[in-house]
């Protein structure tokens, strides 16, 4: 989870930004020249490098012996489990048999031989006695000397920020605790923390959401402006540039949350978790825009108890799976997203919004020939719109990895463990663990690193949910399929029978004789169905919503008490996000009138009025969609008589 050179990388696309995580170290250096240094920067280099050297020196001083015989068995079994090699997909059933049966038999080994060692260095790890040299041994060592002085040559101010980094020990350790700084740039995420700190008086609560929420902001984006951007090297690469800025972006989820827009779970995130929350490559517009949208639209998905799929479902039931066009007429690129539909890479770039929106920790996850998410739930991390994590990577860490390091952390104490063992290897300067290559290379200590998640992990006898399960062992072409269907694996689509109260039912009779009938007050259909939906409003009463998916179209059937014959106004009340088409009404059976739904981008919005005729006592008006259609959420109908 650490890198050993400072890199920065110009961030042009999505695209590029993957490509780049994909090189090999070396060939990322290439790509910007590192910055010269001046007078002032070639002594803080030395002094950096002679402080990295002595921590070493000492640490290596204080560490307890290990036992030959099992360190000698463990890097063996750890070398014999590298030595396997994947087949490669064309070759014969009986190599890929092969591989199967002897790859489990040698992770089971490394793991075994690693379980000794484990228990002999486990109150040594438990201890915190070297946690001051070690944690500055790890930020000298991700950092690197060159690195920081780079950034501390600037002047006396940026220097500043380095010496107080060092000089605060439970900063530090929240930091290292949750995952560093993206790319080693200690100094530009200072930077941005200090600078969130200064505009928000709530972030100065140290250990509060805010105090969490700025930190892991700050770690994770730790670039202020075009000229200072964090490699792809680091933890994990960050989605684009976050186009409002990081202090713009932190009050933004300030705000939402003292206004009660979040998720209720978002106080409880640690900095790690809030790294993926403000990461996003989308206006703060935008963010406001989807709550009040899904509120609006499909407030049955903010409630979800599903939560795999709390929020994200809307991807399924409401982004259509087809080619990916833009139509800026159509307002922000997320509004686009959901009123147009696109391909894999929309739809789960549209779920990863909308989690984050609401303040739901989420990630992307590349596969091949495929784009899905992860995202954050209370049983774990989970894969939407995609196959396993072996299947899927993130910049430059692969799936299994990000799975297993985000399963060990929920053990606190024994995540300290791991990291001690990691900040030794920073110290001794060996090699780390392969981000993307799950539990490849890597020094003894980064690789006991490694293994102690491991031991953590199936010790805590974590069991895989049915779905997760059946989800693991479907293919990578499967799962693409999965990802671009509609269909959600494991989820009960019983259609539930829901009871309304009369008071949502009642129509109202206003003083200008307006007749306002709730969606939710028509006769037919009295419950759920596999096209209509009743839902609890956001802000109170009830809404019907007449959804995309379902197999034919269906009526809404309505009776309204004229108390005089005329012409009346029909307007509808009505939340879109698509573009404009055509409900069909029928009045009593006879006259058709065809209103256009507006499009509201999700807010609430009456229809143009059309003129109808009511006759005196007792009227039906039908409602209905020509298919294929889009979900419309309507709230009432109104008739207004005509003077």
């Amino acid at each position: 989870m650490k890198t050993r050179s400072r890199k920065t990388i110009t961030l042009l696309s999505a695209m590029v930004l993957g490509l780049l995580a994909t090189f090999p170290l070396a060939e990322a250096r290439k790509i910007q020249p590192e910055v010269a240094l001046n007078a002032q920067g070639e002594k803080l280099l030395a002094e950096y490098t002679e402080k990295l050297e002595t921590l070493g020196t000492e640490i290596a001083a204080g560490l307890p012996e290990v036992h030959a015989q099992k360190k000698a068995a463990f890097e063996t079994a750890r070398a014999e489990l590298a030595a396997l090699k994947a087949p490669r997909e064309d070759d014969a059933e009986a190599v890929h048999k092969a591989y199967q049966a002897a790859k489990p038999l040698a992770e089971s080994k490394a793991l075994d031989s690693a379980r000794p060692l484990i228990a002999d260095l486990e109150s040594f790890l438990a201890g915190d006695t070297l946690d001051s040299k070690l944690m500055k041994a790890a930020i000298l060592r991700h950092g690197t000397p060159r690195g920081l002085a780079e950034f501390a040559q600037q002047g006396a101010e940026e220097k500043g920020l380095l010496d107080k980094l060092f000089a605060d020990e439970a900063l530090m350790k929240q930091i290292l605790k949750s995952g560093g700084a993206n790319g080693g740039e200690y100094g530009e995420a200072m930077q941005v923390y200090t600078a969130i700190l200064e505009k928000s008086e709530r972030a100065r609560e140290v250990g509060s959401i805010f105090q969490r929420l700025a930190l892991g902001t700050a770690l994770q984006q730790p670039w202020l402006d075009e000229n200072k951007k964090g490699s792809v090297n680091g933890v994990v690469h960050a989605d684009h540039k976050n186009p409002d800025g990081q202090v713009a972006r932190y009050l933004h989820y300030e705000k939402a949350h003292l206004a009660g827009e979040l998720d209720p779970q978002f106080k409880d995130f640690n900095a790690w978790e809030c790294r993926f929350i403000t990461n996003d490559p989308y206006t703060n517009e935008e963010l406001a825009w989807g709550r009040e949208m899904l509120r609006n639209f499909r407030p049955d998905h903010i409630t979800n108890p599903d939560q795999r799929w709390r929020y994200t479902r809307i991807v399924k039931s409401d982004v259509p799976y087809c080619s990916t066009r833009h139509d800026p007429s159509l307002g922000l690129p997320q509004q686009q997203a959901i009123a147009l539909g696109g391909i894999c890479g929309r739809r789960a770039f549209f779920g990863r919004f909308i989690a984050r929106a609401f303040g739901i920790p989420s990630r992307r996850s590349t596969q091949s020939g495929h784009a899905a998410m992860n995202r954050w739930t209370p049983d774990g991390w989970v894969n939407n719109f995609g196959g396993w994590w072996s299947f899927n990577w993130c910049g430059p860490q692969g799936g299994e990895d990000f799975f297993l390091d985000s399963r060990a952390r929920e053990h606190e104490e024994s995540y300290m463990q791991v990291l001690r063992a990691q900040w030794i290897g920073d110290a001794l300067g060996q090699d780390d663990v392969s981000l993307r290559n799950y539990g490849q290379g890597g020094g003894f200590w980064d690789g006991l690193a490694f293994y102690i998640k491991r031991a953590v992990v199936e010790d805590a006898s974590l069991e895989q949910a049915a779905a997760d399960a059946e989800l693991a062992a479907l293919s990578a072409e499967e799962a693409r399929l999965l990802g671009e269907s509609d269909e959600i694996l494991g989820v009960d689509d019983e259609i539930k029978e829901i009871e309304i109260p009369e008071e949502d039912r009642k129509l109202v009779v206003g003083e200008d004789g307006a007749i306002t009938v709730p969606a939710v007050a028509c006769t037919g259909p009295k419950n759920n169905t596999e096209k209509v939906a009743f839902l609890d409003s956001w802000g109170g009463g009830m809404q019907i919503h007449y959804q995309r998916l379902g197999a034919r179209p269906e009526l809404l059937k309505y009776t309204v008490e004229a108390p005089a014959a005329g012409k009346y106004e029909l307007t509808l009340n009505v939340s879109t996000v698509s573009e404009k088409y055509e409900v069909i009404a029928r009045i009593n059976r006879r006259a058709m009138v065809n209103t256009m739904l507006p499009y509201t981008k999700g807010s609430w919005q009456r229809t143009a009025p059309e003129i109808i005729e009511l006759k005196e006592g007792r009227n039906t008006i039908q409602l209905t969609f020509r298919a294929p259609n889009r979900g419309v959420s309507i709230k009432d109908l109104q008739l207004k008589p005509m003077q």
